[in-house]
């Protein structure tokens, strides 16, 4: 099995992030061919301050590694530092139809009220095919929010190999059953998110402990006083719940049995300092890391060496397929 995942350089990594993302990749690393990739070129689909992705590029690269995933057994690198992100980008956009590009979930919301949008933006899920495809990945971790894009992944995968010949394995979901979708503190319809308005709505993994502690008091609850998980009565209570069967290790059974009808106030103050207790390692290996620039630099080189290394045949395949001359 070879699995390709990526996350975007924009926003800071929260909690979601860490237990419904990257802890599936910590476990994948071990049984798998793993790339891990900071997608960079996807962040450009909206404007960005140069200076400031430069900087959350390289922090999302190091809380990768912080959280436990390790460059000698996963390839960890920057999607830009691997030229053939873009090109293979364009040659499957001219597979896609505008008609399957317009009706992407994420491109209605992301350009709603806007008078024009970008070519990019547009283009999106081209590009994130061939992050995919590129090294004929088998497995894609990804949320309920990207179910669609990695179905026209699919639908491309196949339509290549139709037209051109057996090319690309058509890549399946990988969704863990347990913190896939980690919802909002102050909202639990919705998921917890880097770009939310609100940032009380979210644990940033770098939060200090004071900040989280604030944030889970804050958190919302359901009528009633008793902690018990029922996603459909008490949704919020039931995040809660999840968070901290997550980050403690302790079954959501136990937890129940343990804070019953005794109220909120309790259970919360609890779960914040499990947070915290969760929080603290990550922050002290990205702490290391920051003070050791030159081992993180090295680390993403020799992960776009590994990519690159992988991405060549198939680019040297595709562009025999389609007719394209060979480089000279």
């Amino acid at each position: 099995m070879r699995v390709f995942s990526g996350i975007q350089p924009t926003g800071s990594l929260h909690l979601g992030n860490d237990l419904g993302a990257i802890r599936q990749f910590t476990d994948l690393q071990s049984r798998a061919e793993c790339l891990f990739c900071v997608v960079d070129l996807h962040a450009l689909t909206v404007p960005q301050d140069p200076a400031a992705l430069r900087a959350a590029t390289l922090q999302v690269a190091a809380l990768y590694l912080a959280c436990g995933i390790d460059p000698r057994q996963a390839v960890v690198f920057v999607q830009s530092h691997v030229a053939a992100h873009a090109e293979l980008a364009w040659l499957l956009g001219c597979l896609a139809t505008t008609g399957e590009l317009g009706r992407m979930t994420q491109f209605k919301e992301k350009s709603r009220g806007h008078e024009s949008v970008s070519l990019g933006l547009f283009a999106y899920p081209a590009l994130m095919a061939a992050d995919i495809l590129l090294y004929r990945s088998t497995a894609v971790p990804v949320g309920d929010d990207q179910r669609q894009h990695l179905e026209l992944t699919r639908d491309i995968a196949q339509r290549f190999n139709a037209r051109f010949g057996e090319t690309f394995p058509v890549p399946d979901a990988f969704i863990g059953k347990v913190g896939a979708r980690v919802m909002s503190l102050q909202d639990p319809a919705e998921k917890m998110s880097k770009s939310a308005a609100d940032p009380a709505s979210r644990v940033e993994l770098l939060d200090p402990p004071a900040a989280v502690r604030a944030k889970i008091r804050r958190a919302v609850t359901d009528s009633g006083r008793e902690v018990r998980h029922d996603r459909e009565a008490k949704p919020a209570v039931s995040n809660l719940l999840e968070i901290f069967a997550l980050v403690s290790g302790e079954p959501v059974a136990a937890l129940e049995g343990r804070y019953g009808d005794g109220g909120y106030g309790r259970f919360k103050a609890d779960l914040a300092e499990a947070v915290v207790a969760h929080l603290e390692p990550i922050q002290g290996r990205y702490r290391d890391l920051q003070a050791a620039p030159d081992h993180l630099e090295a680390v993403l080189a020799d992960g776009a060496v590994r990519a690159g290394a992988l991405a060549d045949p198939t680019m040297r395949d595709v562009r025999a397929r389609l007719g394209l001359l060979p480089r000279p």
